[in-house]
């Protein structure tokens, strides 16, 4: 379960300082790691804790290099050390992970009708439901529900107890969490005489390629067209992704975000945990939401927004909250003293005598 740090540079990339020839069973932080295994300085505030690791390798930028003359490992020199040690932690993951088992258990129940490919693997009391396809080197975990025509891509691993609801379908490599709900019924309903009707969700949700998707995250299915889930999108654990949503491509979210039906979310985009979008709102490419932030209306320009009133003792905050209460008196008053101020002052200029100019002698 060891690699050679010249096999990992050849495979990752960057410049190697030092032997190559050295194994290193895993990946450790700065402080913790042992002579056996990596780490990696990410942020330069660290640097010298970085100095005195007892890593066997260092993953690091070119900058920092120097920074850390005391370090005696060998170096791995990297543009983006963080993005470096990610990769090679996958690659220390799955040495350790057990070897998959093609197969279907015997106490999964599969409908006929289904499609299964021989290389996928499919755990205990999985439903396979009519219809539904599931691909080469797919896994379904024990307790999973595949619905009538979903679509499963190749290398997609649904973690245990994912429902997954009829007529969905993600891509290849996708990664679904414990709980996870895809495809339920949207909220939608229709009010007649302060009743609430039903209206019937005949769309699926549509997840492109590479995703992941956390636990107990739910996203609803379409009214009539499909909720749309781009290439790469990150969504952490219980977020509430509504119907007829659309998800740019490598957009990410931290857990908790809520996103109601119809909005447009564009691509490359972050929000912070506990945020919250309104729904049937479009949001630009590569805007960043800081976390509770409440987004009420569209945003149309890159860039990072905030939308919380920051943290304060209680009684601060019930002084500040009396006097936004009283903003719009205290305005027009102000605005009252303004125009008192001017004819105050319009009158000092009236009642001005002019002088006389002055004549040459």
């Amino acid at each position: 379960m060891s690699i050679r740090l010249a096999d990992l540079v050849e495979r990752l990339g960057g410049q190697l300082k030092g032997d190559g020839a050295l194994q290193v069973d895993g990946i450790a932080p700065l402080a913790e790691a042992t002579a056996t295994q990596m780490s990696f300085l990410s942020n330069p505030k660290l640097r010298a804790q970085a100095a005195q690791s007892q890593a066997a390798a260092l993953i690091l930028a070119p900058g920092d290099d120097a920074a850390i003359g005391a370090y005696a490992g060998a170096r791995i020199l990297a543009d983006n050390p963080y993005a470096y040690f990610a990769r090679t932690a996958q690659l220390f993951a799955a040495l350790a992970r057990p070897a998959r088992q093609p197969g279907i258990h015997p106490s999964a129940s599969i409908d006929p009708g289904a499609s299964i490919a021989a290389s996928a693997v499919v755990g205990a009391h999985v439903t396979v439901a009519a219809g539904a396809i599931i691909a080469e080197d797919a896994t379904i975990d024990a307790g999973c529900y595949i619905g009538p025509g979903a679509r499963i891509g190749s290398g997609t691993h649904l973690h245990p107890h994912v429902t997954f609801e009829a007529n969905c379908r993600i891509g290849a490599n996708g990664i679904v969490h414990a709980g996870a709900v895809i495809g339920a019924d949207g909220f939608g309903f229709a009010n007649e005489g302060g009743a609430w009707i039903k209206i019937p969700q005949t769309g699926g949700v549509a997840i492109g390629d590479d995703v992941e998707i956390g636990a107990n995250t739910c996203i609803d299915r379409g009214a009539l067209t499909d909720t749309v889930i781009e290439d790469g999108v990150k969504l952490d654990n219980q977020i509430q992704i509504g119907h007829n949503c659309h998800i740019g491509a490598h957009t990410a979210m931290a857990g908790c975000v809520g996103v109601a039906g119809s909005a447009r979310i564009g691509k490359y985009c972050t929000f912070g945990g506990a945020a919250m979008v309104l729904g049937h709102l479009t949001i630009a490419d590569h805007v960043h939401v800081s976390s509770a932030s409440l987004v009420s209306r569209s945003i149309h320009e890159a860039g990072q927004y905030t939308g919380f009133y920051p943290l304060a003792k209680n009684a601060d905050w019930e002084k500040s909250a009396a006097i936004v209460r009283n903003l719009a008196t205290m305005r027009a008053k102000i605005r009252e003293l303004e125009k008192s101020l001017e004819a105050l002052s319009q009158d000092r200029i009236m009642q001005t005598p002019m002088q006389k100019p002055m004549q040459k002698k």
